[in-house]
């Protein structure tokens, strides 16, 4: 039995040293690795994001400013959202459409 535990103990030493060596080896091969990845990494150069607006958008978010900063009327504005609530307000159709057609005439140039 003893040269059995003997045996035991030299293998059990052998594996550890094999053991050793190899948990070595990865931690070598991963360092490598990442200081691999860190140079090419380094190396090559920040991209950075970019966006351009087309001149649609631009003159779309000129709008969008400019209609935030206009003067509101807000008793006129309250003073109809009661009517439309209440049914007061009345729609003249013949004088809608008339404005209508001179807005178009005014944005096309139409007369």
């Amino acid at each position: 039995m003893s040269i059995n535990n003997i045996n035991n103990i030299n293998n059990n030493g052998q594996k550890q040293v094999i053991d050793n060596q190899k948990v070595n080896q990865q931690q070598t091969q991963n360092q490598q690795a990442n200081e691999a990845a860190a140079k090419s990494t380094s190396s090559q150069p920040v991209r950075q994001d970019s966006v351009s607006l087309t001149q649609s958008a631009q003159q779309l978010a000129q709008v969008q400013k400019k209609s935030a900063e206009a003067p509101v009327n807000q008793e006129k504005v309250d003073r109809l959202k009661k009517a439309i609530q209440s049914g007061e307000y009345s729609v003249n159709p013949d004088s809608l459409a008339k404005n209508i057609a001179l807005q178009e005439s005014e944005i096309f140039g139409r007369n």
